[in-house]
């Protein structure tokens, strides 16, 4: 999620996060085998959820920025929201008509209504397979409202983005 929020980010960061994240579970995973570690592995999540963080950050710092060409490219496209200003400053001084992302709450709306979408679309083939009518129909029908709000909030917006 970082790389869309703050411009500051960059490969270096995601790796060393990665890796500040993946060695720290597979321990995990060792010390559980050997009971030397009990309890769900929900409780150690937050753990390893910081430790993949400061990672990414520490990471991030550990390597030069990626050049300014590069990041006004992909802000004028993509025009994300977060911690963008730096970037922000130096495409306004190219282009001082250059309007910022203003549509946060629409877009995290588009989000949500995104996210209980691809859930309908994991649950759907249960039930077509366990042929749960009642069920398949509500999570038809959701899907297909899900589809309508979308297509007037985000597909038929997409130019002003």
């Amino acid at each position: 999620m970082l790389k869309w929020h703050w411009w500051r980010f960059n490969a270096n960061g995601f790796f060393w996060g990665m890796l500040a994240g993946i060695l720290p579970a597979i321990a995990l995973a060792i010390l559980k085998s050997k009971d030397v570690l009990h309890g769900l592995d929900l409780y150690y999540w937050p753990v390893l959820f910081v430790l993949s963080l400061l990672g990414s950050v520490v990471g991030t710092y550990a390597s030069p920025p990626v050049n300014a060409g590069t990041l006004k490219s992909f802000y004028k496209n993509v025009r994300p929201w977060g911690f963008w200003k730096p970037v922000h400053e130096m495409v306004l001084a190219e282009d001082p008509q250059f309007i910022a992302n203003k549509n946060f709450g629409i877009n995290m709306f588009n989000i949500v209504l995104g996210i209980i979408g691809q859930l309908c679309l994991t649950i759907l083939p249960m039930y077509i397979v366990l042929w749960l009518k009642l069920p398949l129909f509500i999570t038809v029908l959701i899907l297909f409202i899900i589809i309508l709000v979308l297509k007037k909030t985000w597909w038929n917006r997409l130019g002003e983005y």
